[in-house]
Order: structure tokens, then sequence, then C-alpha cells
């Protein structure tokens, strides 16, 4: 199924994801829960810290993105890896001391955003460089499996562990998690490295890839849809918490099942996606449909059983639009602009957290957390709508402009225009 692997140096970057995003999903419980903990349960705290997570990409997303076209990837990500162990290591010192207080979360939160400005574009950008484009969907599609498996296995252990012994050893571990990725990065083969030549420092760079992006349709449906979805969707992890914590009355580890529940949903998702030799639009939008549907039928779950059984499609629904929409960008987008494109697509997937997690942790306040979910579920459907009329439109524009072109290079034809 993941033929992909194959492939020694995509080998040893898959094996340092799996532990390192293990680690990853660990301290996002962990982070989340202490939140709750100094703030005694507010929303908007937990909302404020997410957006601080996210702000950064919105502020330097495309830069980061242009950064990745002009080093070579596998430095660039030895260096953002081990500043991201130091910031959880710092975390966990502050919190096993009893020293951590939530502007110190806040802190870690924009400083790791500041961090994955440079490193998830870069990230991304350097599967294909590993694997070549015929194995890029399948690579992505496992990324995304391995991704997930972390979600479904972190957050779990951490609530086990946040009930045994508190929010700080977990940062601690996931300190320890990046030494996996590092190794990996460090003992590729270099040779067998498809990596362009880096682009040379100029002007007018990040509007050259605002202006590809602008020019092609397909590549704009991806990232519009990506885009309403942040915003209305991604801050489910958001939701779920609040869900657990104030509608069910769930602890620490009926709350890491919760996210686990979502997160077994994703990785069947991204078994399926595997399985797709070439991703199509269709997939995309069925995906962001569903995906609304069920964060609106979660919402109205009368029990925490039930609740727990709806993140399972929702999960999968979400990682199909997430595998698909990535897919689309890398492929569509040439070797010398993938960086930015890259970037544009972090900036609309992560950046529109800081402007949904703040809402859906106010209206929580406000009307409670169920109003909050069905919300934004109802929200991202209307998103997907709209993505699809904008980029409709945008590809009537471009037809016509394609046609104005060729018709005045005809013979004959420009004295006619003219």
């Amino acid at each position: 199924m993941f033929r992909s692997l194959r492939n020694y140096n995509y080998r040893l970057f898959a094996a340092g994801g799996v532990v390192s995003n293990c680690g990853t999903w660990m301290q996002r419980t962990a982070q989340d829960w202490l939140v709750l903990d100094l703030t005694h349960g507010s929303g908007s705290a937990l909302g404020v810290t997410v957006a601080l997570q996210f702000l950064p990409v919105m502020l330097f997303g495309l830069m980061g993105g242009m950064l990745a076209d002009r080093y070579r990837k596998r430095r660039v990500l030895i260096v953002a890896q081990s500043l991201m162990g130091l910031l959880a290591l710092t975390m966990g010192v502050l919190v096993t001391t009893g020293s951590a207080q939530v502007w110190h979360v806040y802190a870690m939160a924009f400083t790791l955003g500041l961090i994955s400005c440079v490193e998830v574009p870069t990230r991304q950008s350097f599967v294909v460089e590993m694997v070549g484009r015929a194995d890029l969907p399948n690579a992505i599609a496992l990324n995304s499996s391995t991704f997930n498996l972390a979600r479904v296995v972190g957050p779990a252990v951490a609530g086990l562990l946040i009930s045994w012994m508190g929010t700080g050893p977990i940062f601690l571990l996931n300190s320890a998690s990046f030494i996996a990725v590092i190794a990996g990065l460090a003992l590729m083969r270099a040779s067998e490295l498809s990596s362009p030549q880096p682009v040379p420092r100029g002007k007018g760079q990040l509007r050259e890839g605002l202006r590809y992006v602008g020019g092609r349709p397909d590549l704009l449906l991806p990232l519009l849809i990506v885009a309403f979805m942040a915003i209305f969707a991604q801050s489910f992890s958001t939701s779920i918490a609040l869900m657990a914590r104030q509608v069910y009355g769930a602890g620490a580890s009926s709350f890491g099942i919760a996210s686990s529940m979502f997160a077994v949903g994703a990785f069947g998702g991204a078994l399926l996606a595997a399985r797709r030799v070439k991703p199509s639009r269709r997939f995309l939008l069925a995906g962001a449909l569903s995906f609304g549907l069920f964060q609106v039928l979660s919402g109205l779950a009368p029990v925490y059983p039930a609740f727990l059984l709806l993140l399972v499609p929702a999960g999968m629904a979400m990682i199909t639009v997430n595998t698909t929409a990535n897919t689309i960008v890398q492929l569509g987008a040439s070797p010398e602009m993938r960086g930015r494109v890259m970037g544009i697509y972090v900036l609309v997937f992560t950046g529109g957290a800081p402007i949904g997690a703040p809402l859906v942790g106010w209206l929580a306040e406000l009307a409670g957390p169920r109003i909050a979910v069905v919300a934004a579920g109802t929200l991202s459907m209307v998103g997907v709508a709209l993505a699809v009329l904008v980029t409709r439109l945008v590809a009537v524009r471009v037809a016509a402009r394609t046609a104005d072109a060729d018709a005045v290079d005809i013979p004959g034809v420009a004295g006619a225009v003219a």
C-alpha cells in the first residue's frame, strides 16, 4: 500500500515523524489541559492560545515559503526541529517546577508558531524531493497516516499520564521525541535527494507566488476550501475539549479518548487516500461538505458515546480534505515555485485558526459549546460553496484573458482587434 517506503530517505523521514508526532500530540493535549487548569476552564483563554500559535503564520507564512525555496530544505528542517525541541524542554521545566503561568503558555505558543512559519512549508515541499512525483500522493497519504496514528496514540497516552503525574512531564517527553526526526534527517543520503537549485534572492518573489496561484484555478480551489475550513473547522480540537469538559463532564482521560476517536477516523481516511493514485476535485468537495455535516451532528449529540462515535467520520472527512488538497497543490506547482505555493497553503491551512478559534471560544462562553460547534460546521459548508463560486469566476476571467492574448497573436486578428 505504501510504496513510497521503498525509498531509504523517506523511510527515515517517516519513522522519525511517527515518534515526533506522538510527542507533539501529547504536548497539544497537555497544553490544552494546562490552559484550562491555569484559567479555571476558560474557553476564551484556550482559543487565545490556539490563535497565538497560528497568528505568526498569518503574518509571516508567505515569507516562510519563500525561504523554503531559497535554502536547502534538509538543513532548514534540522535547525527548526532542534528549536522546537528546546522550546518544549523549556516549558516542561517551567511546569514541573511549578513556575508556569498562562502567559508562559501564550509565549510558547507564539514562538512555536514563528518556527512553524518556516518549518511547515519546508517539510511539506521536501517530500517530493525524497520520493519524486510518481510516489508523492502515496507519501502524502502516509504522512497523514503517521500523523493521525500519533493523533490516536498521543492524546490517549497524554490523558493517562496527566491523570497520573500532571502536564509537566508531557512537555519533557515531547522534547525528547524530536531526537528521532533530527537523527533521521542527519542520516539521509544527500546524493539521493532530487533537490532543485535554490532560488536566488530577488525582489518581488512573494508577489510572484501570489500571482502564480491567482492565475491557477486548479490550485485556487483547494486553497480556498482549506482556508474556509481552517476558519470554521480546524478549531475542532478546541471544540472537542470544551464539549468533553463542559457538556459531558469528562475528565482528562476521557478527553484523551475523544481526541483519539477523532484521530481514528483521520487515520482510516489516510489509509483510504493512500489507495488513490490521483486526487480528484469531487473527492475534495465531498470530504469538505461531509466534515461540516458531521461537525454539526456532533454538536447535537445527546450523550457522550454518540459524540465519540460521530468524531470518527468527522476525522475521516477532515483528513480526506487535507490529503487531497495537499496533493493537488504539490503536484500542480512547478518545482521553483513549490516552496512559495506551499507557504500559501500553510498560511490558509493554519492562518484561519487565529480567526476561528477565538470566535468558537467566545461563542461557546456566550451560547454554550453545542451552539458553537453547530455554527462552525454550518459556516464551513457555506464556505465550501463560496470557494466553488469564486474559483469558477476566476476560471472565466483567466480563460477570457487567454483568449484575448491568443487573438492578438493570430495574424490578421490583431488588426481587427486594434
